[in-house]
């Protein structure tokens, strides 16, 4: 049990310390549309279909993109992997592990275990801002791709060391 406590409260550290930087700094429908530009530059360039979705930080869907001769299920699973990390500020893969190490964790809201969910922070990583969520190829091809997006809007996939 207190294992169980003290990786909840690290993650909700860890989450309130993502969100009380955000104060200021809210993800443009603009940046939205380049990191779908840059998702579909990544998956084109690797021969691969994939769905989309940009969300801000508040969980809100921004920009999306099934690229032809994907399901309706593939759409659905990028926006879950996307409004998973605007929920909890983390990556997809992130929560895969942590649910390997916290019990219960598997059963809270908004968490997905597949990567493919990558937060996006402002320019210099201090800021989160939103989520991309990634579907359609290997789990570790859809994270690639998401931080191939964010980078090419000129954001961060990862946030800053101090």
């Amino acid at each position: 049990m207190k294992t169980f406590s003290a990786v909840l409260v690290s993650i909700a550290f860890c989450t309130s310390t993502a969100f009380a930087q955000t104060n200021s700094v809210d993800l443009s429908s603009g940046s939205a549309e380049k990191i779908i530009a840059g998702c579909k530059q990544y998956s084109q360039t690797t021969q691969q279909r994939q769905a989309i979705a940009v969300y801000d930080k508040g969980g809100n869907l921004v920009a999306a993109l099934r690229m032809d001769g994907l399901g309706a299920g593939i759409m659905a699973f990028s926006e879950a992997k996307a409004k998973a990390v605007a929920n909890w500020g983390f990556s997809t893969a992130q929560m895969e592990e942590a649910v390997k190490t916290t019990p219960g964790f598997a059963d809270a809201p908004y968490i997905v275990t597949v990567a493919g969910g990558v937060p996006i922070f402002s320019p210099d990583g201090r800021n989160f801002v939103g989520s991309v969520g990634v579907s359609g190829a290997a789990p570790v091809d859809d994270a690639a791709c998401a931080v191939a997006g964010i980078e090419s809007a000129g954001l961060a996939a990862e946030p800053a060391r101090n």
